[in-house]
């Protein structure tokens, strides 16, 4: 398997692991330093503690999650890029991020990740 295949690989079952809700074996994925940033968002956040801390605002309120993915891909270095549709059920209501994403990857983990999305079109389905 190239190495192209294995980050492919590696954040498809991260993105299995999201979808399970289970913050131990979604933070395994990361590097002990990794950045991750919502970039509708203001900041990044720094280490699994920070990243956590961001994800859970949704996925503390999610009672399901499916993350699809529509198209990934891989640079011959080291990203990997992703269009996904990340569903969350929240109060018996589906909410969907339309998301562009990028992950670096370094020795077998996810080092710095990226998302685009229309917070405000998500957001509102929440009204």
């Amino acid at each position: 398997m190239s190495q192209e295949q294995q980050n492919i690989q590696l954040v498809s079952d991260f993105i299995a692991a999201v979808c399970r809700n289970k913050q131990d074996e979604i933070l395994s994925y990361f590097t002990e330093d990794a950045r991750y940033h919502n970039v509708p968002m203001e900041k990044p956040r720094f280490g699994k503690t920070e990243i956590w801390e961001e994800m859970s605002i949704i996925h503390s309120m999610a009672t399901d999650i499916d993350w699809i993915t529509h198209h990934i891909g891989a640079n011959n270095e080291d990203c990997v890029f992703t269009e996904r549709s990340d569903k969350y059920k929240v109060n018996d209501q589906w909410v969907t991020f339309e998301v562009m994403g990028i992950f670096q990857i370094k020795d077998g983990k996810i080092a710095h990740w990226r998302d685009y999305f229309d917070l405000k079109k998500s957001t509102d389905q929440l009204a």
